[in-house]
């Protein structure tokens, strides 16, 4: 075989196939997709209601999953501590009773509140958070009316900071009963004590009482329990897109 021909043979040996080459192409683009949504950024879509009026069905969010802490994408360990969970926050964790699912709720305890919701009134440690009537809030998608109020949620990231406030809105249903029916059993369950009126619930040691801003219409911690630490995901910040209403764009607390 002459020289030429044996290069030849050789070359086409090693040549990559064209399918290698495009893949290898693509192989920055998946690495960087993959570093954003562990440890960055992550998009995340609003199934239900539960949170209006903060957030509305369709609505995609954004959530920033470095805020408290960097954490090892499938295990969830914690690398860095990161920022101090504080009440107020719009957390996205996952739901303790199934942890292949993602819930979004506000936090309304943090260890150690002591947190009260009698007749629809909200008490942390002790201190009465008072409610503000606003206007009406219209649900487009059931096409009815709910009763609106702004509500000042201390947001200290321990139980004893409580001098600064950040205001939210809520909504809640004058129908709706108080007392809270088909509660799970749950870790730390005795930690509550539940009546007709409500209920009251002292938040244990790494674990977090959330809740939705659509009190009456909210599957939260009321019934199944705390969210600990580990199930953490990240802190929800912006809507991105909504669809039906691109006039949702933009930032929420």
């Amino acid at each position: 075989m002459s020289t030429s021909k044996l290069g030849a043979k050789l070359e086409e040996m090693y040549r990559q196939p064209w399918w290698l080459d495009w893949t290898a192409g693509l192989f920055p683009v998946i690495a960087a997709v993959f570093i954003l949504r562990s440890f960055l950024f992550e998009p995340f879509k609003i199934p239900s209601g539960s949170m209006i009026p903060t957030l509305h069905v369709g609505d995609l969010i954004l959530v920033n999953k470095f805020h408290y802490g960097i954490r090892l994408p499938v295990i969830n360990r914690k690398l860095t501590d990161g920022n101090a969970v504080q009440r107020g926050d719009v957390m996205v964790f996952r739901y303790p009773p199934k942890p292949s699912l993602d819930y979004i709720k506000r936090v309304i305890g943090i260890p150690g509140d002591e947190i009260a919701y009698i007749n629809k009134r909200l008490t942390i440690n002790g201190q009465a958070v008072g409610k503000t009537s606003v206007p009406e809030f219209f649900d487009a998608d059931n096409m009815r009316y709910s009763k609106q109020f702004e509500e000042p949620l201390p947001i200290g990231s321990t139980p004893t900071d409580m001098s600064n406030f950040r205001v939210h809105r809520l909504l809640n249903e004058d129908r709706a009963p108080a007392f809270v029916s088909g509660i799970d059993d749950f870790a730390y369950k005795e930690n509550c004590m539940y009546n007709v009126e409500g209920f009251v619930c002292k938040v244990p040691a790494g674990h977090y009482f959330m809740m939705g801003d659509n009190r009456d219409n909210s599957l939260d911690s009321r019934y199944w329990g705390f969210v600990p630490d580990q199930n953490i995901v990240g802190k929800a910040f912006f809507v991105w897109m909504n669809f039906g209403n691109p006039s949702r764009v933009g930032g929420f607390d």
